[in-house]
């Protein structure tokens, strides 16, 4: 086979970095090494899973405990090179045998959450354990099954040592996902600094704010930027989209799935770029240009002097407080440039947008009017 040209694989042979493994797939190989244990008495340990690509990786146990009915593994969560919040996690899942016809019942323990609102893969009232790993693991039980003679009618519950502290550093209560993190994972391999579980994150929260009948959502930078539109607008939290860099993911995904109305907040400097057309605000993949805001400010009422001024400016910062000394409004300008390229990106779609312009202290330095 020849080398691989894009994907996962392609972006961890980039970057040299190692892969780990999501919480869905150490919950598989917690569930798999204790149903086991309930039908042979022993535990496998390495216990290997067989994960959607076809990868077959092997998880040491640590945490082995057997009685008559159930089984308990603890497997201990390896992220690889990502920074990870859940990296270290001890992911538990307890086995219990079920009575003929049950088949297969997750259960929330502690440290892992409940959903509590609509918009979810999930119904509310059910443990935060994604489907991808359900499916996991339901195949790993039949198969397990299989092999020693078990009918693979079980109840699971998993569980995560501190999980419900760690979830704090997580989208969890945002999406109305109380009392712990959620199991999840798609391939099962956590793919280093990889930008996907963000997006994601960002999709499922603009699904919960629909759900729950928000017509308004705010797609924010940072804590800062938050601040500033529940300052503005009163929004509750369950409409607050922590978009990060992400410009282009909140755009694409409510150009998919609208709402009523979506206002854009962030520093002044990194939506100048999205001004500028970038849908990735990230200082690694973007850089904020001098010459772009020149023209905004010659198109504003500024002189040639000042012009030249922006367009040697060494910061975006610099270039507004030039402008603002001027009373040349260099942050309206930015506001309604992103507004305009956030309403080309929706091509069209029924939402109505606006953009907040803010400097590091959450002083408003710009704002576009609501089209």
């Amino acid at each position: 086979m020849g080398e691989p040209s894009g994907g996962r694989a392609a972006q961890l042979k980039h970057t040299g970095l190692r892969p780990g493994w999501t919480t869905g797939a150490c919950a598989t190989a917690a569930t798999t090494a204790a149903y086991t244990a309930l039908l042979t008495g022993d535990f496998p340990d390495p216990v290997t899973i067989t994960l959607p690509g076809g990868q077959t990786p092997a998880f040491a146990l640590a945490v082995e405990k057997l009685a008559a009915d159930r089984a308990t593994v603890g497997v201990v969560k390896d992220a690889g090179d990502d920074p990870d919040v859940t990296h270290g996690a001890l992911v538990r899942a307890t086995v219990r045998i079920l009575p003929p016809g049950s088949g297969v019942v997750f259960r929330a323990g502690p440290g892992v959450g409940t959903v509590t609102l609509p918009g979810l893969p999930l119904d509310v009232g059910e443990p935060a354990v994604n489907p991808v790993p359900r499916r996991l693991m339901r195949e790993h039980i039949g198969r397990v099954a299989e092999a020693h003679g078990g009918r693979g009618d079980v109840e699971i519950t998993l569980s995560v040592d501190d999980g419900e502290e760690i979830a704090r550093s997580t989208w969890n209560p945002r999406l109305g996902i109380l009392g712990g993190l959620s199991i999840l994972g798609t391939t099962g391999v956590v793919v280093p600094y990889s930008c996907s579980a963000w997006i994601d994150s960002i999709r499922r929260g603009v699904d919960v704010a629909l759900a729950a009948g928000q017509t308004h959502v705010a797609g924010c930078t940072g804590s800062t930027s938050e601040k500033t539109v529940v300052s503005e607008y009163g929004l509750p939290e369950i409409a607050l989209l922590d978009m990060g860099d992400f410009a282009g993911a909140v755009l694409k995904y409510v150009r998919r799935h609208p709402v009523e109305r979506l206002t854009v907040c962030g520093g002044f400097a990194k939506l100048s770029k999205l001004a500028a057309g970038h849908l990735d605000l990230h200082s690694g993949r973007s850089q904020v240009d001098p010459s772009f805001l020149a023209g905004l400010a010659g198109r504003g009422g500024a002189d040639e002097a000042l012009v030249a001024e922006v367009a040697a400016a060494n910061t975006g910062l610099a270039a507004l407080r030039s402008c603002l000394a001027r009373g040349v409004p260099l942050g309206d300008l930015v506001a309604v440039a992103a507004r305009d390229e956030a309403l080309s990106v929706l091509r069209g779609a029924p939402v109505a947008v606006d953009v907040i312009c803010i400097d590091r202290a959450g002083t408003v330095v710009g704002r576009s009017d609501v089209r």
